[in-house]
């Protein structure tokens, strides 16, 4: 992450490999061999060492966030059976002590509870007492924060921030400590199949770029897997960058991003607004006041924070050739009632 200059970024927000499961063995063994020689012998230590390699992004993303940014760190932790001896490794506080230790404020984390369609889901002795194991069935997402809260002095930057506000029903939902999201849930629509079996789902980034970050913020992921982290600050107007070490990505991510729709993105601005609209007329319809109103979106509104907000569709995706970037811009002002584009593709800038 030596591209990346100190206190450039407003936020991480990442996925990384999970220590101890048997899937990220090898990639992990690859940063260090003393893993694959402990595994059997010694697992602790193998989990250890796994995390001292994590460590070094944690550090990393200390040092490029600025003052007041955010790291977000979805991570699950691991069961597995070694030599007979079923064990759980806690990868979630793991990350926590060495993230706390690096200088970072640790914030209250969110329980991401994954809705498990496995019928057959028992670990261990199955009916049988005194052998049987509880079945792990949530994740988690770590909040941190580099120094103390982000300061709003000119008149433009509160501005912004007012713009980037996300309606009252949403933050009853996103500030929630647990949250249930199904694996496809507003998921991008992409023409490539491949997909990466350990990323998370689109609305996971989509949620946290709008809790801890503004338009035109930068967004970093520095396990960038398939992209969506990139995704899903581009559909929210901010800026981004990533890194993923499995040189085997840069073409899923290339083509994650080359055939993103933009009728796709747009509908997924479309159906927020169209939620909260929804929300809206419920509450109108069970007798309560709506007292505010934003002129920019046609709509009530629940609290005078959210007069400002701004929902823009997107215009067009193009590739710059020349520097190997993506931009994208957006319309002004939307009518988000009538969605923009139907079926366009990126477009490569020439």
């Amino acid at each position: 992450m030596t591209s990346t200059e100190d206190n450039t970024i407003d936020l991480v927000v990442t996925s990384p490999p999970y220590p101890m499961i048997e899937m990220w063995d090898e990639i992990m063994a690859k940063q260090n061999p003393e893993i694959t020689d402990n595994l059997e012998s010694n697992p602790e230590m193998a989990f250890e060492l796994m995390h001292r390699e994590l460590d070094k992004v944690w550090k990393e993303c200390f040092r490029v966030l600025k003052v007041g940014g955010f790291l977000c760190v979805n991570i699950g932790d691991a069961t597995r059976t070694i030599n007979d001896n079923f064990t759980l490794y806690n990868n979630h506080s793991r990350i926590s002590k060495a993230c706390i230790e690096i200088g970072f404020v640790g914030l209250p984390n969110i329980i991401w509870r994954k809705q498990t369609n496995v019928p057959n889901k028992f670990m261990g002795s199955g009916m049988l007492p005194c052998g049987a194991y509880v079945t792990l069935e949530h994740e988690w997402i770590l909040i941190f924060r580099k120094g103390s809260k982000r300061e709003y002095k000119k008149a433009d930057a509160k501005l912004n921030r007012m713009k980037s506000s996300f309606f009252w029903e949403e933050r009853n939902v996103w500030f929630s400590d647990v949250w249930e999201i199904k694996g496809t849930k507003q998921k991008i629509q992409k023409k490539t199949s491949r997909e990466r079996s350990a990323a998370y789902p689109f609305e996971v980034p989509y949620r946290l770029i709008n809790m801890f970050s503004q338009k035109g913020d930068t967004v970093m992921d520095p396990f960038l897997g398939t992209g969506t982290t990139t995704q899903a600050a581009m559909l929210l107007g901010r800026n981004s960058c990533g890194y993923e070490i499995d040189p085997n990505f840069e073409t899923i991510i290339r083509e994650s991003i080359d055939s993103l729709k933009l009728d796709s993105c747009n509908n997924l601005i479309k159906q927020r607004f169209d939620a909260h609209k929804e929300f809206i007329v419920s509450r109108r319809a069970s007798g309560r006041d709506i007292k505010h109103y934003n002129n920019k979106l046609n709509c009530e509104v629940m609290t005078n924070q959210e007069k400002e907000i701004e929902l823009n569709y997107l215009e067009s995706i193009l590739l710059d050739q020349e520097t190997g970037k993506y931009v994208v811009t957006y319309e002004d002002h939307s009518d988000l009632n009538e969605l923009p584009f139907k079926d366009t593709f990126f477009k490569v800038a020439r």
